[in-house]
């Protein structure tokens, strides 16, 4: 059985680009906004870009896919929970809107930097730590940490958008019912 190697590649400036305009929507979602196809284009055009880039294999070898498993529900946990935290109703113009409260920017916060966190570490000393870990819980290759990884911060982004997405549905389709009666 093959196990990681000891070399994690750095960080490149795309993957600093991309981490920064994750964060940046923390800034969005705090500021509040309207739940429209705009709001719902950047994560999904974010999602679509970062999948295709980073998710060119899924290790299956050892127990690679129960950590891609155990971090997607991370992810899950951490997107339901900041969908949770966050404000949905009618705004004025009829349409929903959605602000997300410090609990939800906290939580978005943590998923991004717990992986951007584990990236550093990995390039910057801990390779020989995770390749030890990686050899004792049978995970076989750096590639299977990236896909992991990767599913984690996508899960949470999808897992968030619909949550909020059926969220803002549901206030607008009780507007619609109490203008209604």
């Amino acid at each position: 059985m093959r196990v990681a190697t000891a070399s994690m590649d750095a960080m490149t400036p795309t993957d600093y680009l991309i981490d920064i305009v994750l964060l940046g929507l923390v800034v969005l979602q705090v500021r509040g906004r309207r739940m429209d196809a705009r709001s719902l284009l950047i994560p999904v055009v974010l999602v679509a870009f970062t999948a295709s880039r980073y998710l060119k294999s899924f290790p299956t070898a050892g127990h690679d896919v129960l950590l891609d498993v155990v971090l997607a529900a991370i992810g899950l946990v951490i997107g339901m929970a900041c969908a949770a935290t966050t404000r949905v109703w009618i705004g004025a113009d009829g349409t929903a809107r959605s602000k997300a409260g410090a609990a939800a920017a906290a939580l978005w916060v943590l998923g991004i930097g717990s992986r951007m966190a584990f990236q550093e570490y990995s390039a910057h000393g801990g390779a020989d730590a995770i390749a030890r870990f990686s050899a004792r819980h049978q995970i076989t290759s750096s590639q299977a940490w990236v896909t992991a990884l990767v599913l984690m911060a996508l899960v949470e982004v999808v897992a968030r958008l619909v949550i909020l997405r059926v969220r803002g549905f549901q206030t607008s389709s009780a507007n619609t019912a109490a203008v209604a009666a």
